[in-house]
Parts: C-alpha cells; structure tokens; sequence
C-alpha cells in the first residue's frame, strides 16, 4: 500500500492525455497514496482525449514552487503535445532530473518518455514507448523494446514506461508496485 506516500503527476499547462492522467491517479489514490498535480504554471491544465478538449484540472504545486524532496515518486502522463511542452521548459526538465539524482521512482507513458530524454536520463536504461519514439530513445542511448511495460532498475531508481493507453491496466499496476518499495 502507498499510505502516507505523496506522488506527483507531472503536465504540461495542455495537451496531457486524459485517460493517462486519470487511471493511474486513481491506481495511486486506490492503494492509499496521495496524488499531487505538478505543473509549470499555477492554475487549472486542459486535459486531451486524442485530439478533442477533455476536462481541466486544478494544478496543485508548480515546478518552480515544489521539487523531488517533497514527493515519493513521479508520473509522467503523456499525450502528444503536453511531454514537448515540459521538455521545452527548463524548470521542468530539472524537476524529471531530480527525481532520478534522489533515487526515487518515475514512471512515464506513451510519449512521455520525450521529457525524459530532454532531462538526459534515458542512457543505458531499459524502456518502451508509443512506437514514434523508438528512434528518439535509442539515439538517446536507451534499449527500446515494445512491450506493454517494462520496469528498469538500471540506474540510480526504478524506471516504469509503458506504450499507450491499451497499457494502462499493467502500467498501474507496476507503477503502484514500484511506489511501494
């Protein structure tokens, strides 16, 4: 169980995907953990389904106001245009780093993994993706493979990716997993 463990859910201002915002919210907060919206502004973020306007969301802390220090572990959801977004914006890149310089676990879906590459952590590690980011990732020195999830400990924490939003119901759960340790 995740009782009295925090997690923030790292977005951009618009763009994440809903479906991967929400399900693994939801997979924290069932396993008794807290969910904290983290985004580059304060304010709400305009969610996505695919292309079409889903709901907004209310931000709880921002980059610049919260670091790694105050969490247990990170999410990044994905979407096409939310992790270019983040990897444009510096704060936000250093936010991801911090993560993996403390240890503690990230997990990333879909095309997420974009900012994790901008935040220069992907090198030698063991990830998936949504199939567009093959290249990307292996030019970033990662091993790509397409699986529903993997979880890769080599490195400083525990990486989590997964695919797309097919994934989600393995990716909740090695997140939660992962979380727990």
């Amino acid at each position: 169980m995740l009782q009295g463990k925090k997690i923030a859910f790292l977005v951009a201002s618009q763009g994440v995907e809903q479906v991967e915002l929400t399900e693994p919210w939801r997979a924290v907060e069932q396993a008794g953990g807290t969910p904290r919206l983290v985004s580059t502004h304060t304010g709400r973020v305009q969610a996505f389904n695919h292309l079409d306007k889903g709901d907004t969301f209310p931000v709880d802390t921002t980059v610049q106001d919260s670091g790694p220090a105050d969490f247990d572990g990170l999410v990044l959801p994905g979407g096409v245009a939310n992790p270019d977004f983040l990897r444009m914006d510096e704060d936000a890149v250093r936010f991801v780093r911090g993560f993996f310089d403390a240890g503690k676990p990230v997990a990333a879906i879909c095309h997420a993994p974009w900012t994790l590459i901008e935040a220069k952590v992907v090198g030698d590690r063991a990830v998936t993706s949504w199939p567009s980011l093959k290249t990307d990732l292996t030019n970033a020195g990662a091993a790509w493979t397409d699986q529903e999830v993997i979880v890769c400990t080599n490195g400083p924490n525990k990486l989590i990716t997964s695919r797309m939003p097919d994934d989600l119901k393995a990716f909740c759960q090695a997140i939660v997993d992962a979380f727990e340790d």
